[in-house]
C-alpha cells in the first residue's frame, strides 16, 4: 500500500503551526523540519505532475523561511540569557530599545512591501455613467469622495464626509463595479484588497497587515491631500461573527480592524472604508455599527435592465432597437447585472455561431478590416448568407483563404431571444429576501 506522503506532511505542518501560534517555538522548529523533510520526500515521488511538484516546493521555501526565523529568535533568546549583566541599566534599555524599533522599522517596509499591490496605480476606466441605476448608492459615494475634494468648503464643523460605506447585496449586481466607478471617478489614492490580501499564516501578521494598509491610507492622504479609498471585497470572510469556538489570531485580526476603522488615536479625516458583501448577516454586529452608511444594492428594475442591454452592447453593429431593448428588459425580470453581462456575450456569439455552420457566403462592401473607423470602405467583405441568394457561393468558414475579410452580421432582436430561451437568472428568491429582511433591519435602499 502506497503512502500519501503530501497529506502526512501537511498533516506535520498544521501541528508545527500549533506550537508556532502558541509561541512554543522550540517545539515549532523541531516539527516544521520534521515536515521539511516530508515534504521533500513528498516532491520525489511525485513525478507526474509538474504543477504539484512545483507548489510543494514552494511549500517548503515558506516553511524554511519561517523555520529560519525561529531558529533566529531562540538563539537570540539563548544568547541573551548567557550573556552577563550590562554595566549600565540605561545603556542596555536604550540598546534594545534601539534594536526592537529596527526591527520594528525592517517588519514595516517588509509587509507594506506585500501591499504596494494593492494600490491601484491605472485607473479602471469605469464612469459613472457606465452604471445602471443605483442612483441613491452612487450619490453615497459621490458625498464621500467627490464633493470633499471638488467642494472642501461645504464639509466644515460637524458635517463630515462618511468615513465607512457597505455596499451588500446578492451576487452580480454591481458592487465591485460600483467600487471600479470610485476607482474612476476619485482624484486620490484607491486600495483594493481581499480578505485573502490582509491573512497570513504566520503569527501577528495579520493584525500587522490591517495595521499597515490603514497606516499607509493615512500617509498617502497626508501626502496628497486627496481622499485615501480602502475598498475591502468580501468583507464576510474577514469580518464575520465572533464565537467561543474561533482562535486567537482571528479574533485579533476582527479587533485590529475594529480598532482602525474606529479611528482612535488617528486622523481619519479623508480616508473612505467601502466594503462589499454578499452576506451581511454574517458581519460581526461591531465590525457592522462601524459602516455609517450600509446601502442595499438590489437587482436591477425593469429600466435599469434596459439600459445594461444597451452598455454590455457598446459599439457592436446590432439591429436592436429601443422598443426591443424595452421588451428584452421585461422579458428579464429577476436577473443580475452579471447575468445581462452573459446574455449579452452570447447573444453577441450568435452571429459567430452562424459563420461557424454557413454553407454559402457573398461578397458586400463594408468597413476597412484593417482600420474600420478611418480606413476606406472595403467592396469585398465576406458574410455568410443563404443557399438561394443569387450573389451567395458554396463555403464554408474553413474554406476562406483571406480570413481578415470575413465580417459577422449585426447582432439581432432574435439573437437576444435564443440566448434568452437558454438563460437562467442566478439569484434564487429566497436569497433576495434575506437581503430585503437585513435592509429592513439595518440597512437602506441603494
Amino acid at each position: 500500500m502506497s503512502v500519501d506522503f503530501t497529506d502526512r506532511a501537511v498533516t506535520i505542518f498544521k501541528r508545527a503551526s500549533q506550537h508556532d501560534e502558541a509561541k512554543e517555538y522550540e517545539d515549532a522548529y523541531r516539527v516544521y523540519m520534521e515536515a521539511i523533510d516530508v515534504f521533500l520526500t513528498a516532491i520525489k515521488y511525485e513525478s507526474r505532475n509538474p504543477v504539484k511538484r512545483d507548489m510543494l516546493r514552494q511549500k517548503v521555501r515558506e516553511i524554511m523561511d519561517r523555520a529560519t526565523k525561529i531558529k533566529e529568535y531562540i538563539e537570540a533568546e539563548k544568547a541573551a540569557q548567557a550573556a552577563p549583566p550590562p554595566a549600565s541599566g540605561d545603556a542596555a534599555t536604550k540598546t534594545a530599545k534601539k534594536d526592537k524599533s529596527k526591527e520594528d522599522e525592517e517588519d514595516k517596509k517588509r509587509l507594506r512591501g506585500g501591499l504596494e499591490g494593492a494600490i491601484v496605480k491605472t485607473k479602471p476606466n469605469v464612469p459613472w455613467s457606465n452604471i445602471a441605476g443605483l442612483e441613491a448608492a452612487k450619490d453615497a459615494l459621490k458625498e464621500a469622495v467627490i464633493l470633499p475634494v471638488r467642494f472642501p468648503q461645504l464639509f466644515t464643523g460637524n458635517r463630515k464626509p462618511w468615513r465607512g460605506i457597505l455596499l451588500y447585496g446578492p451576487p452580480g449586481t454591481g458592487k465591485s463595479y460600483l467600487a471600479k466607478a470610485v476607482a474612476t471617478e476619485a482624484d486620490g489614492t484607491f486600495f483594493s484588497v481581499s480578505s485573502s490580501d490582509l491573512m497570513s499564516r504566520w503569527l501577528g501578521d495579520s493584525e500587522k497587515l490591517v495595521r499597515g494598509l490603514f497606516e499607509m491610507a493615512r500617509d498617502a492622504r497626508r501626502e496628497d491631500g486627496k481622499p485615501a479609498i480602502i475598498f475591502i471585497d468580501e468583507i464576510d470572510s474577514m469580518c464575520s461573527n465572533r464565537s467561543e469556538g474561533e482562535n486567537d489570531a482571528t479574533k485579533r485580526i476582527k479587533t485590529e480592524f475594529l480598532v482602525q476603522m474606529q479611528g482612535v488615536g488617528h486622523d481619519d479625516d479623508g480616508v473612505l472604508v467601502l466594503a462589499a458583501t454578499n452576506i451581511p448577516w454574517g458581519l460581526d454586529p461591531a465590525v457592522r455599527r462601524r459602516f455609517e452608511r450600509r446601502i442595499y444594492i438590489p437587482l436591477p428594475e425593469q429600466q435599469a435592465r434596459a439600459q445594461m442591454f444597451k452598455i454590455h452592447l457598446g459599439n457592436t453593429p446590432s439591429t436592436v432597437t429601443e422598443a426591443d431593448f424595452q421588451e428584452l428588459a421585461a422579458l428579464t425580470e429577476g436577473y443580475s447585472g452579471s447575468d445581462i453581462n452573459v446574455l449579452v456575450r452570447n447573444a453577441m456569439m450568435e452571429s459567430v455561431r452562424t459563420l461557424q455552420v454557413a454553407t454559402h457566403f457573398k461578397r458586400v462592401p463594408g468597413p476597412d478590416p484593417e482600420d474600420p473607423v478611418n480606413g476606406p470602405p472595403c467592396p469585398n467583405r465576406l458574410v455568410p448568407c443563404s443557399p438561394g441568394d443569387p450573389d451567395g457561393f458554396l463555403m464554408s468558414l474553413t474554406d476562406i483563404t483571406e480570413p481578415k475579410l470575413v465580417m459577422p452580421l449585426p447582432v439581432t432582436r432574435l439573437d437576444f431571444l435564443r440566448a434568452i430561451r437558454t438563460a437562467r437568472p442566478s439569484v434564487s428568491q429566497a436569497d433576495i429576501n434575506d437581503h430585503l429582511q437585513f435592509t429592513r433591519d439595518f440597512g437602506q435602499e441603494g
